[in-house]
């Protein structure tokens, strides 16, 4: 049965929602196993040449993050419209893009590791121990770039089970073979960086292996580098890049104006992003399946299918940034206590902690649009929204923080996300009429 012939049901959201959230919930375990296991040697300046190393590849890796967003609403409205030559098109732009910045990305390998000590330099002999580490998981970047355009294609195509199986087969290949590379045959950073890169080149292997119809249906397509669809291909995705650009900058601000206030405060802040990241990670899955349904509705001109799948993912969305809340109120000083010890960060963490119990409700609006929008293609109105919520957030740290302090560094946050949900929601009726 056709995507678009299915019907909307609650139980088809969870479907798509459920194995992303339970997908993401490994993500930390990756590192913390990295860390954990490299740990056991005894030597601190490894635990600091993993971290940095890793913190360096995902700053580069976020980049490209792209790719995952253009490929999913492209693909959806592919798959909503029946036509799997063109999605399957789709994802073989996407993925030739990302192996070409893998490849890229390797062969600069040099200045980008001396660019990366500069902007954030360590001792002598971490930043020995991290260039070890980080040539040997660079040529893993065709592959860790490449994942972001087949992730999409599963999302789009519903097949988010995959992600969770795909996560899984990089989580315990990367376990083992940290146990049997560190451990047992004592390779230290090397074992790690060995570790994790064969791991990322497995998932990406299983996650082709999922795909296979799609790239041999997409083969067939006889433009496949058409200019119309190439330059289709490169505005969608060049409008999420600068829409993503200002946001990651929007929250860098806020780091460094933390710092602002004093080293206390800046450690209580960190441990309070941790909240938001959980928070995230928690409701991701609802705005990826609003992604896929709007997307295929919109591939089916069914504008009646994109209002009913943006009501339905959004009041799964709603309910679980309610939940949230609900537990931060409840739970957020033992959490607080887990991520630090130091007395004074526990009681300055505390006292901006209930900007973290409204701060999902606040949220949930802009993340769940983001997801309608990238549904329907509509990067343009994403990118002129974020342009002017920057501003008005630009506007609240001149003012807020002056008056109130690190509340009012907080409260400017809260406005950032506000004014992107009521910019989007004030554009939401072209995602309607992009199925017209």
């Amino acid at each position: 049965m056709p995507a678009p012939d299915l019907p909307l049901t609650h139980r088809r959201v969870l479907g798509i929602a459920l194995p992303i959230v339970l997908a993401n919930a490994t993500i930390p375990l990756l590192g913390a196993v990295d860390t954990g296991v490299v740990g056991q040697m005894g030597q601190p300046e490894l635990i600091g040449a993993v971290g940095v190393g890793a913190v360096i590849l995902a700053s580069v890796y976020w980049i490209f993050g792209f790719l995952r967003m253009g490929t999913s609403g492209l693909v959806a409205q592919s798959h909503g419209a029946g036509d799997a030559v063109e999605s399957g098109a789709h994802l073989l732009r996407a993925l030739g893009i990302g192996l070409v910045a893998g490849l890229v990305l390797v062969a600069l390998q040099g200045p980008v590791t001396a660019l990366a000590f500069r902007v954030a330099p360590a001792s002598d002999q971490v930043e020995t121990l991290a260039g070890q580490y980080l040539a040997i998981r660079i040529w893993g970047a065709p592959a860790t770039i490449g994942m972001y355009a087949l992730t999409g294609w599963m999302i789009a195509t519903e097949r988010t089970r995959a992600i969770l199986v795909v996560q899984m087969v990089i989580n315990l290949l990367n376990v083992g073979l940290d146990l049997w590379f560190v451990l047992g045959l004592g390779w230290g950073v090397r074992g790690v960086a060995a570790a994790t890169l064969i791991a990322e080149v497995a998932g990406f292997a299983v996650a082709l292996w999922f795909a296979r119809g799609a790239i041999r249906a997409g083969a067939r397509q006889a433009g496949l580098f058409a200019r119309a669809q190439v330059e289709r291909l490169a505005r969608v995705n060049g409008d999420i890049m600068l829409r993503s650009v200002l946001l990651q900058g929007s929250f860098t601000t806020f780091v460094f104006l933390g710092a602002a206030q004093g080293d206390v405060t800046l450690a209580a802040n960190q441990v309070l992003m941790q909240f938001l990241e959980v928070t995230a990670y928690a409701l991701d899955g609802f705005a990826f399946a609003a992604e896929a349904l709007v997307g295929q509705a919109v591939g089916a001109r069914r504008p009646g299918r994109v209002r009913q799948a943006s009501w339905l993912t959004s009041q799964w969305g709603a309910g679980g940034a309610l939940a949230l809340g609900l537990a931060f109120a409840l739970g957020g000083g033992a959490i607080i206590d887990l991520l630090t010890t130091s007395p004074e960060v526990r009681e300055t963490a505390r006292h901006y902690l209930p900007w973290l119990v409204i701060a999902p409700a606040v949220g949930i609006a802009s993340w769940m649009l983001d997801g309608i929008f990238i549904g329907a293609t509509l990067t343009r109105e994403m990118r002129q929204a974020m342009i002017l919520s920057v501003a008005v957030y630009a506007g609240a740290l001149m003012l807020l923080p002056a008056a109130l302090g690190n509340h009012g560094l907080w409260a400017s946050l809260m406005v950032l996300n506000l004014t992107r949900g009521l910019t989007m929601a004030r554009l939401y009726p072209r995602a309607e009429a992009a199925a017209a």
